[in-house]
């Protein structure tokens, strides 16, 4: 089953268990979705976007509320904060599996061989290899600086 298929199945759910707040959680990823693919329409794309993408839309969405919450917390807000936090974890259903620290690192190592990269000049094609395995399974943000010390201990 593909993504927009789960997605689909689990707002159809929503709206039969009168879920509200997840309801509004899914529709919101879906409305992202329909945006994104009438944007690939405008540049003759006619099958929209692909799994990939779609996984790339939720992990900006999450990277987006977790900053909003952040801020909701530091003003005091803490009922929105506690929205959005609660968003974040109907999102993440239907993202991989985020890797941990030791696969990370072991990530990085078979990209850097994967690329025979040797300086760090060669930082992009590792980190276009690691997006192209990794999407959604990985915060790219914090992969960034660890490759980059990877590359400068050679």
């Amino acid at each position: 089953m593909t993504l927009r298929n789960e997605i689909n199945t689990a707002l159809k759910q929503a709206m039969r268990d009168r879920a509200a707040a997840r309801l509004s959680t899914l529709r919101l990823i879906s409305a992202a979705i329909k945006d994104r693919d009438i944007a690939a329409r405008g540049e003759c794309k006619e099958e929209g976007v692909g799994e990939d993408e779609v996984l790339a839309i939720l992990s900006k969405m999450v990277k987006q509320r977790q900053e909003s919450a952040r801020t909701y917390e530091e003003g005091g807000r803490l009922d929105l904060a506690e929205r959005e936090l609660s968003e974040i974890t109907v999102i993440e259903e239907f993202l991989p599996k985020q890797l941990d620290e030791k696969e990370i690192a072991a990530a990085i190592d078979a990209a850097v061989a994967e690329t025979g990269a040797s300086s760090i000049r060669d930082m992009g094609k590792i980190m276009g290899a690691l997006k192209s395995k990794y999407t959604g399974q990985m915060d790219f943000g914090q992969v960034g600086p660890m490759v980059k010390d990877r590359l400068s201990a050679m």
